[in-house]
C-alpha cells in the first residue's frame, strides 16, 4: 500500500487550521487517496490551532461517502495535541451519526 505524509502546515500555508476552505482542500486529498487505496498520515505539527469547522470539511464529510472501516485503514494522526484529539473524536463521532441519519 502506497502511504502518503500530508503535512498540514504546507497545505494551508500557515498554523491555524480553522477555515471550512482549507478544510475543504485537505479534504480532496483525503478522498482522492481513500479512493486509490492509498494510506495518508496527516501530520499536525506546526499547527497551533484547530477547530471544527476546518476538522467537519476535511475529515467529518468523508462519513458522507464512506463507512468508519472503509476510512480506517486508510488515514492516520501524527503530531496531534491531547486537547485537538477530542475535537477530532467528536467530529468523527457527530459525522457517523449525522450521515446515518441520513441514509436511513
Amino acid at each position: 500500500m502506497e502511504k502518503q505524509i500530508i503535512d498540514i502546515f504546507n497545505i494551508i500555508k500557515g498554523n491555524f487550521a480553522v477555515t471550512t476552505v482549507d478544510g475543504e482542500t485537505l479534504y480532496e486529498i483525503i478522498r482522492k487517496n481513500i479512493e486509490d487505496q492509498h494510506e495518508t498520515t496527516l501530520d499536525f505539527a506546526r499547527i497551533s490551532i484547530v477547530t471544527t469547522a476546518f476538522l467537519n470539511a476535511a475529515i467529518g464529510q468523508l462519513y458522507r461517502i464512506y463507512k468508519s472501516e472503509d476510512i480506517k485503514p486508510y488515514l492516520r494522526l501524527t503530531n496531534v495535541d491531547d486537547e485537538d484529539l477530542i475535537l477530532f473524536q467528536k467530529v468523527t463521532s457527530r459525522a457517523k451519526q449525522y450521515y446515518a441519519q441520513k441514509k436511513d
